[in-house]
C-alpha cells in the first residue's frame, strides 16, 4: 500500500486538522462541516497528482492550448453517514464523478466493547475497470474499510483503488495494509497513535457524525 500522509509536512491544511480537533471549536457543527470538507478538498488536490492523464486541445478566443487533463473515470464512494462530509469536499475537485454511498456501522452483539461491522446498504454506478475513491474520515480499526471493500468487491473489480480519511490509526493502517491490493493509496491528512479499549482513535477528535450530524440512539 502506498501511504501519504499530507499532514507530515506543513501547510494550511494544520488550520482545519487543529479545528476539528479543538473541543472548543469543534462545537460550532456548521464550522466542523466545513472544515472536514475543505479537507477533502486539500486531499483531492493530492490525489489528483497520481491520475491518468491524457492531452487535449483547447480553443480560447484567441487561438489552441494543448492541456493535459485527467481521465474521467472515478467513482467516488463514501461511507455513510460522515463519510457526507469528506465526500463533498472531494465533490469539489472531482465534479465530474460518478457517485455511490454505502453504509457500514459498529453493531455489538453482546453489549459490550467487541463489535462487528455490518454493511446494508450500497447503492453505486459501475466500478468495473475504474478509479474507485473510497472515503471514510475516520481510519480507526481500518474494519469498516476492510467490510466495505469486500461488500464491494461483488459488485465488479475497479483499475485503481484509492481510500480518503481525515484521521487514521497507525494499528487501522496496519490492519488495511492487510486486507487490500499492494497498489491501493491512502490519503490521510494525520495519523495518531493509539487506540482506545472500544476502538476510538486517540486523541483523535471523537465521533465525527455525531459532530457533524448530531447524537444518534
Amino acid at each position: 500500500m502506498y501511504i501519504h500522509h499530507i499532514g507530515s509536512e506543513n501547510s494550511v491544511l494544520n488550520n482545519f486538522i487543529s479545528e476539528i480537533r479543538d473541543k472548543t471549536i469543534q462545537k460550532d457543527s456548521l464550522r466542523f462541516r466545513r472544515n472536514i470538507e475543505r479537507i477533502g478538498e486539500i486531499l483531492g488536490y493530492e490525489l489528483s497528482k497520481e491520475l491518468e492523464y491524457q492531452s487535449k486541445k483547447v480553443e480560447t478566443p484567441l487561438g489552441i492550448k494543448t492541456i493535459n487533463l485527467p481521465i474521467k473515470n472515478i467513482v467516488l464512494c463514501s461511507i455513510l453517514r460522515a463519510g457526507l462530509l469528506l465526500h463533498q469536499g472531494l465533490l469539489n475537485y472531482f465534479d465530474d464523478a460518478e457517485n455511490a454511498f454505502i453504509s457500514a456501522y459498529r453493531h455489538h452483539p453482546n453489549n459490550d466493547e467487541n463489535f462487528e461491522i455490518v454493511v446494508e446498504y450500497f447503492a453505486a454506478p459501475s466500478i468495473e475497470n475504474k478509479i474507485l475513491l473510497l472515503a471514510d474520515p475516520m481510519l480507526a480499526t481500518g474494519k469498516s474499510l476492510v467490510a466495505v471493500y469486500e461488500a464491494i468487491n461483488e459488485y465488479g473489480t475497479p483499475k485503481e483503488i484509492h481510500l480518503v480519511s481525515v484521521i487514521g490509526s497507525s494499528e487501522g493502517i496496519d490492519f488495511i495494509e492487510k486486507h487490500f491490493p499492494k497498489n491501493t493509496h491512502l490519503w490521510i491528512a494525520a495519523i495518531d497513535d493509539t487506540l482506545n479499549d472500544k476502538g476510538y482513535i486517540v486523541p483523535g477528535l471523537g465521533d465525527a457524525g455525531d459532530l457533524a450530524f448530531g447524537t444518534k440512539l
